[in-house]
């Protein structure tokens, strides 16, 4: 009689277990694709320097943005994207800023840039002869994330980390946009 009293006992003991971790492992199989479904894309300016400074993963990438955010630089946007799993990720800045100085970092970045294009976006720039990805224009103030012909897209660097056969696969590329009539600048850098 002890016996199989015993046995009772384990069984549901063992059943209420599995149980458990059943209801347990749904809840974190849940909990781990609904976080990495979509990546949080960082939008608040007072996070600029956080971002700039430890978030993106290696700041020769983007060691030309400013340290800080500009006193004169108006109509600031930034959109900040950490990736997920094998995602890309990205920053880009914004900043409206005297035409004076505008036109000083467009003959600057002009004269360093390794590729240049008129408007469009990383898709249009890649699929031209000897083109490289560069962008899309994640602070517009529109959905439309193509640059308009008014922007001057120079790249500053762009590295393929693919492998023979996927070009392009991974890499890294960043470099600055610049509306010399908008008076804006928009630094970016993008790894995927």
């Amino acid at each position: 009689m002890k016996r199989s009293h015993f046995v009772k006992v384990a069984m549901i003991f063992l059943f209420s277990l599995g149980s458990l971790g059943i209801i347990g492992g749904s809840f974190f199989l849940r909990k781990a694709f609904s976080s990495t479904s979509e990546s949080e894309i960082i939008t608040d300016t007072s996070r600029y320097q956080e971002i700039r400074n430890q978030l993106w993963g290696n700041n020769d990438d983007i060691k030309y943005f400013p340290h800080e955010i500009p006193a004169d630089a108006k109509n600031v946007h930034i959109a900040y994207s950490p990736g997920l799993l094998q995602g890309g990720s990205y920053f880009q800045a914004r900043l409206k800023e005297p035409p004076e100085k505008i036109q000083k970092l467009l003959t600057q970045y002009r004269n360093i840039a390794k590729h240049k294009y008129i408007g469009g976006d990383t898709n249009d720039h890649i699929n031209l002869p000897n083109g490289v990805p560069t962008t899309f224009f994640y602070t517009s103030d529109s959905a439309v994330e193509s640059f308009p012909a008014t922007y001057e897209i120079l790249v500053l660097n762009a590295q393929d980390r693919g492998s023979a056969g996927f070009k392009w696969n991974h890499g890294d590329s960043y470099g600055v946009a610049i509306d010399k009539s908008a008076s804006e600048i928009i630094y970016w850098g993008e790894k995927w």
